[in-house]
């Protein structure tokens, strides 16, 4: 499990139809093969250790849901929670849900307003002041128009991630809030042995 607080931005080295390799320094510290690591938003195992770099599987399912890893590729990078971490983004689990379009990008008194296009399938998800990671950072929505969401980036984020290199067309990796899902499953399955009061959440637009 991730928090989408990211901790360093690598770049992919190589990549294959089966293998990438990720430059990077600080999210070595302390990792060992086996161990996971969020790429863009992607959880994947690290495989293989070096000086600068660690190497990892891709699946094929990776390959179909997520934007496409390729050579030179700017990537956020998180190493998966420790169990006495602090929790400073959301629950995320690297398990990517779609692909998001980037409509426009502009700078707002030090801001970034960075509005994104999602498919139907991610959109129904997002809510205001809701959490969704977009390239593995945990972000807040700020608003929804039509087919796309707004998100106010703070400065600090945008100079420490890969939103600094992004451009008006580009493709982003989007993760819902999984705790959504969970709130869509229990709705549509009538099943309430959870004790979740279904009212209060219908009255609140979940």
């Amino acid at each position: 499990m991730f928090t989408g607080i990211i901790e360093e931005i690598g770049k992919i080295q190589t990549v294959t139809d089966r293998k990438a390799v990720i430059e990077c320094k600080m999210v070595l510290e302390d990792t060992k093969v086996g161990d996971s690591v969020s790429v863009d938003g992607v959880c994947l195992t690290v495989t293989e250790i070096g000086s600068r770099y660690f190497c990892a599987d891709i699946s094929p399912e990776t390959f179909r849901v997520s934007k496409m890893l390729q050579t030179g590729l700017i990537v956020n990078l998180e190493r998966a929670m420790k169990a006495d971490g602090r929790f400073g983004g959301h629950i995320v689990s690297g398990h990517v849900d779609g692909v998001g379009k980037v409509q426009s990008i502009k700078q707002n008194s030090g801001f970034c307003e960075v509005s994104i296009e999602l498919k139907p399938e991610e959109l129904k998800y997002a809510i205001r002041k809701g959490s969704i990671a977009v390239n593995g950072i945990s972000l807040t929505i700020a608003g929804i128009e039509g087919k796309a969401i707004k998100i106010a980036v703070i400065p600090h984020t945008f100079q420490n991630t890969s939103l600094k290199y992004l451009k008006q067309g580009d493709f982003v990796n989007i993760e819902v809030d999984i705790t959504a899902k969970y709130i869509e499953k229990f709705l549509s399955t009538g099943d309430n042995r959870s004790g979740i009061d279904m009212d209060f959440l219908q009255r609140n637009g979940f």
